[in-house]
C-alpha cells in the first residue's frame, strides 16, 4: 500500500491530505490567521489613537494649566504648533500627518514653526521672576510675584507672569487641605457667637480672632497661639510653646492687649476650646474690656479668620518643607521668623503690599 492509503486501502483525497489532526483545512487555518492578524492590526491602531489623544490632553494641560480652560480647542496657533511638534517627536510621526488632528493649516504651522525658533519673548523676564520667587522662600504664586516685579519697576501683566512660571515649573509646594474637628465637648457655659461669620472690621482692633494650632516634627510637637486682627489679617501677637495649655494663650492675649490704645475694646472671637474658658483668659478679657464671642460646637468655618491664617501659614511654611530634622528650638526660631515676615513683608494681594506697609501708608502704624 502507498502512503496515501488508509487502513482499508482507500487512498486519501487532496482535501483530506490538507487537513490537520483536528479536522481543519489548511485554507481555513490561513483565513483564521489572517483574521487574527487583522484584528491585532485594528487593536494596535486603536491603541495608538488613544495614546495620541491622551498625550494631546496631557500636553494641553502642561501648556494651559489644570483649570477648566485646559482644553485643546483653547490653544492658540502657537500652542497648536508646539503640540504638533511634541506629538511628532513623541510618536515618531511626520508633522503633516498631525495637522488635521490638531486643527492647524500647513501654512500656519510652518509660519509658527519659524517663530518658535526665535529667542523666547519673555526670556529676559525669567531671571527677575526666579529671584523674586527665591526671595519669597518659594511661597508666592504668580500674583504676588507680579506685585514684587511692579515694586521693582518691571511693568508686565499678571497673566504673562503666570504663563512664564507655568512654562518653567515655578510653583510653590502646596498640599491639599483636609478637614479637621478639634471639638472636645463643653467645659462651661459659652458666650454667644456675636460674629456669625462676618469677619470684617472697619478699623484695626475692632474684631480679633484667636485659635491654637500644632505642628509635628521629628523631635516632638509645637503649638502656636495667635491673635488675628480681622481688619486686615495682621497677627497682632502670638506665643509658641510645646503644649496647648492656658499659659501660651493667656500670654498671647496679654501681649495683644498691650498694643491697644485708649478707648479700644475689641470683640475677641474664638472656638469653644477650654483655653478660652479658663479663669485666667476671662480675667484678662474683663480687665481690658474685651467682649468674648465663641463659635458653634465643632464648627471650624465659624472661626474662618483664624483657620484661614493657619491654612496659609502651613501651606507656605510647614507642608512639604524639611522640618523633620529640626530641633524644637530651631523650629520655633524658624516659625517666629516666618510670622515676622508674614506681618512685615509678605505681600497681601488686596493691597499690593505687606500688611505693615499698608497700615503705615494709612497712618495707622509707625
Amino acid at each position: 500500500m502507498g502512503d496515501d492509503a488508509d487502513k482499508g486501502g482507500t487512498p486519501k483525497s487532496r482535501e483530506d491530505r490538507h487537513r490537520d489532526d483536528g479536522g481543519r483545512s489548511l485554507e481555513g487555518m490561513r483565513r483564521e490567521r489572517d483574521e487574527i492578524r487583522s484584528q491585532l492590526t485594528r487593536m494596535r491602531a486603536e491603541r495608538d489613537e488613544l495614546e495620541i489623544e491622551l498625550e494631546i490632553i496631557r500636553y494641553t494641560k502642561e501648556l494651559l494649566g489644570k483649570g477648566r480652560g485646559a482644553d485643546p480647542d483653547n490653544l492658540t496657533n502657537a500652542g497648536r504648533t508646539r503640540l504638533v511638534l511634541h506629538l511628532a517627536d513623541r510618536f515618531a510621526m511626520k508633522p503633516r500627518d498631525l495637522l488635521g488632528r490638531c486643527g492647524l493649516s500647513r501654512s500656519t504651522f510652518y509660519d509658527n514653526g519659524k517663530r518658535l525658533g526665535r529667542p523666547e519673548r519673555d526670556e529676559w523676564l525669567l531671571d527677575p521672576v526666579r529671584r523674586a520667587f527665591e526671595q519669597s522662600r518659594e511661597r508666592y504664586g504668580y500674583r504676588r510675584i507680579w506685585r514684587m516685579l511692579r515694586d521693582r519697576g518691571i511693568r508686565v501683566c499678571a497673566r504673562r507672569v503666570m504663563k512664564l512660571m507655568t512654562r518653567h515649573g515655578i510653583a510653590p509646594k502646596l498640599r491639599s487641605r483636609r478637614r479637621c474637628n478639634s471639638y472636645s465637648g463643653e467645659h462651661s457655659p459659652a458666650p454667644a457667637n456675636l460674629v456669625n461669620r462676618r469677619f470684617h472690621a472697619k478699623a484695626p482692633n475692632r474684631l480679633w480672632a484667636a485659635d491654637i494650632t500644632e505642628f509635628r516634627i521629628g523631635e516632638g510637637k509645637t503649638c502656636l497661639s495667635p491673635v488675628i486682627d480681622c481688619y486686615d489679617g495682621m497677627p497682632v501677637a502670638w506665643s509658641i510653646g510645646t503644649s496647648p495649655t492656658a499659659e501660651p494663650a493667656d500670654t498671647m492675649l496679654e501681649q495683644a492687649c498691650a498694643t491697644l490704645k485708649d478707648g479700644e475694646h475689641p470683640v475677641i472671637h474664638s472656638d469653644r476650646g477650654c483655653h478660652y474658658r479658663w479663669p485666667g483668659w476671662i480675667r484678662i478679657c474683663e480687665r481690658h474690656g474685651l467682649t468674648r464671642s465663641m463659635s458653634a460646637k465643632g464648627c471650624s468655618p465659624d472661626n474662618a479668620a483664624a483657620e484661614g491664617f493657619f491654612g496659609r501659614l502651613k501651606q507656605e511654611f510647614y507642608y512639604n518643607q524639611n522640618h523633620q530634622d529640626d530641633s524644637i528650638d530651631e523650629f520655633i526660631d524658624a516659625l517666629e521668623a516666618y510670622l515676622v515676615w508674614y506681618r512685615d513683608e509678605r505681600i497681601k494681594t488686596e493691597y499690593g503690599m505687606s500688611i505693615r506697609r499698608h497700615r503705615q501708608a494709612l497712618g495707622l502704624m509707625a
